[in-house]
């Protein structure tokens, strides 16, 4: 089995794989090279269409394709390949690990945020995460007192994005740090509504980011700055409200509404809880893999 990216490791797998004589299970996570094209990382024509034949070569290799989001599916069919040479099973999300019913009171304790509707971002601090539009929000709040926005991780765009915060004065964010997936149930137990936010790229939209499925199963409403497949999975839990990427006004007016209507808040979380144990519980998509990994391999 081998996984890309990083694109390299699947050609070893597939080295492997034809020594051994054994069929080759291409594993797709994200839809590299086009994310970092459509970043702007890679832009070397050169690169780029080196990239794309390797990628065709690892595709037309593979005696199966599995990728974690349908739209990556309906991409690989738009490229050409066969629809039944390519399997979809979700990364999902380990349930167990979060009590929808947990009020975080450490936590917050430790954040001193024990009388604040408190917003929790959890994820990478970088280039395409869009935070600077969660700062705007916060500006825009700035004279509500009770709403406080807490971004949680690390990356190479938090010292800008600090200064960023600092620049503007903002009473209402707290930097908490990264934290160990361990302590993501302390993390999120604390909060009243999580945030998902990404810039507005086309590729974005076939993604579906793991920090959603970790917010359902903690029972905590999703603010969702990101179009596209994931939107679709919070609007069928109804569990949460979508905001358009890049607006700034709309995210603080969710997060008023959120805050001025706790019974909502609330009903959604409960929603988003029931729908990922239904649909995306890590045991079911283990099973699901365990299936297709037998039927490619009988024993």
């Amino acid at each position: 089995m081998g996984t890309t990216p990083p694109i390299f490791q699947a050609v070893s797998a597939l080295l492997v794989a034809g020594v051994r004589r054994r069929p080759f299970l291409l594993e797709v996570r994200d839809l590299w090279p086009e994310f970092a094209i459509d970043m702007g990382v890679l832009r070397n024509p050169l690169l780029i269409n080196l990239s794309r034949g390797l990628e065709r070569f690892l595709y037309a290799r593979a005696t199966r394709i599995l990728v974690n989001s349908p739209a990556y599916r309906e991409y690989l069919i738009d490229k050409g390949l066969a629809a039944h040479r390519i399997s979809f099973v979700a990364n999902g999300v380990d349930c167990s690990m979060f009590d929808p019913l947990a009020d975080g009171q450490a936590m917050r304790q430790i954040w001193n945020l024990n009388d604040k509707f408190v917003i929790t971002y959890a994820g990478a601090l970088g280039m395409a995460n869009d935070i600077s539009t969660v700062l705007q929000a916060a500006d825009l709040l700035r004279d509500n007192s009770r709403i406080h926005f807490v971004l949680v991780g690390d990356g190479k765009e938090r010292p800008h994005l600090m200064a960023e915060a600092e620049r503007l004065n903002l009473p209402n964010v707290t930097f908490a740090g990264a934290y160990p997936k361990s302590r993501m149930p302390e993390v999120l137990s604390a909060s009243d509504a999580c945030l998902a936010i990404l810039k507005d790229i086309p590729m974005f939209r076939t993604t579906y980011p793991n920090k959603v499925f970790d917010y359902m199963a903690a029972g905590r409403p999703t603010i969702l700055v990101i179009d596209g497949v994931i939107r679709d999975v919070i609007e069928a839990a109804q569990g949460g409200i979508f905001v358009k990427p890049g607006d700034a006004r709309a995210l603080a007016d969710v997060a008023l509404r959120l805050a001025e209507e706790p019974e909502l808040a609330t009903a959604m979380g409960l929603s988003a809880r029931g729908y990922v144990l239904e649909h995306f519980d890590r045991g079911r998509q283990a099973e699901a893999f365990a299936t297709l990994i037998s039927n490619l391999v009988p024993v």
